[in-house]
């Protein structure tokens, strides 16, 4: 790094040295809070007066706020490493962490929608702006898959927007249910990248896992094809025929897991979490196999695997793992993310399995675990790295 920009970088304020810093802090707040409300609102509690109503504000929020949230802290971060130029820090980065903080409050605030709905989409436009703008620059052509996810994660959000103002529930399902399997899709292609790499640090191994770019290139594919069949509506009805992309899906998941399974695994916390976060990307897909298949009643029982299993498993042990990783720190997350990790999985197993009885518990269970997080990780995100490096 150029002796100025590292002098500017240390001058900075560390929350917004680099992305995943603040992002990973307000996306585990967020997190936290909006599934609190949400299981209020299930279990009784008078509804917030939100456009649309709170199933509306739900919908968008977990898949276009929570989870867009995270998946722009750790890209804005990784494409530092991926092109070789710094990543979005600063002024820039405060900005468009605002533009994100002003779409999630804008819900609660007596603005017009049309003003709910452009601050949305303007976070959504800006983040995919910079990360185009970064990786076509560096022409980094094995990144481009990424860009394409990105961009149709923003169509879904446009429809699931339009929905709203035209009061379209069904819209709005579309649009959410696409983005929550876009969102897979988007953590197969960066699990796919980092949970062997972790695995072959953490465990001390030399050999590297044997690479498989047609197993991915299949992945990205059929993972699309299944968004796609959501955002037309398709998939909102039991059809045998439509099981087939599940079933590959879940037999291109398994095939990973299997390849990826070292029994060491077991005794590391920060490498159990990221395989048992995967895993549930095999069980959301198998779900909506059986579900298609006519074996499972409720195909939202599929997609809460996905939403809480996956997406948040996933997210809580990356979050984990990187803000070690890139504050310079040993790769020993504090003794109580482990409970947290357990946690989130005992959530996402009675989300999936319990009655509507008990979506206070797996509520808690989330919450838990996203509160260790925040408790244990924002004086490492909110510090300066150890090693003196300006990231």
């Amino acid at each position: 790094m150029h002796l100025l920009d590292r002098q500017r970088a240390l001058a900075m304020a560390p929350l917004w040295r680099l992305g995943f810093r603040s992002f990973f802090l307000a996306g585990a707040l967020f997190a936290l809070l909006t599934v609190a409300l949400w299981a209020a609102v299930l279990h009784g509690a008078p509804g917030l007066a939100v456009p649309g109503g709170m199933l509306a504000w739900h919908r968008h929020e977990m898949p276009f706020g929570f989870g867009l949230a995270i998946i722009a802290g750790f890209l804005l971060t990784a494409v530092q490493n991926w092109t070789g130029r710094p990543g979005l820090n600063g002024r820039p980065l405060i900005m468009l962490f605002g533009v994100w903080l002003a779409a999630r409050l804008a819900w609660f605030a007596p603005v017009p929608l049309a003003v709910l709905i452009a601050l949305q989409l303007a976070f959504t436009s800006l983040f995919i702006t910079q990360m185009a703008r970064q990786l076509i620059a560096a022409r980094q052509r094995n990144n481009y898959p990424i860009l394409l996810v990105l961009s149709l994660l923003a169509l879904c959000q446009s429809l699931t927007l339009a929905g709203l103002a035209m009061g379209d529930d069904g819209w709005q399902r579309r649009g959410a249910l696409a983005a929550l399997w876009l969102i897979a899709v988007m953590l197969s292609l960066i699990g796919g990248r980092v949970i062997p790499f972790f695995t072959q640090r953490g465990l001390g191994r030399t050999e590297a896992f044997a690479a498989h770019p047609w197993l991915d290139r299949l992945l990205l594919v059929c993972g699309v094809l299944v968004a796609v069949l959501f955002a037309s509506g398709h998939n909102l009805q039991a059809n045998p025929w439509l099981a087939t992309p599940f079933i590959v899906l879940s037999a291109l998941h398994g095939q990973r897991l299997w390849r990826w399974h070292l029994r060491g695994i077991w005794r590391v916390p920060l490498l159990w979490s990221l395989h048992l976060g995967y895993a549930w990307l095999l069980v959301a897909s198998l779900g909506m196999a059986a579900w298609h298949l006519g074996w499972l009643t409720q195909p939202s029982l599929a997609n809460h695997a996905l939403a809480v299993g996956a997406m948040g498993g996933l997210i809580l042990a990356m979050m984990a793992r990187v803000s070690l990783g890139h504050t310079g720190r040993a790769l020993q997350p504090p003794k109580a993310m482990a409970w947290a990790f357990g946690l989130l999985n005992l959530g996402a197993l009675i989300r999936v399995s319990a009655g509507s009885s008990w979506l206070w518990l797996a509520a808690i269970c989330w919450g838990a675990a996203f509160a260790l997080f925040v408790v244990y990780y924002a004086p490492i995100l909110c510090r300066a790295r150890v090693d003196g490096h300006p990231g």
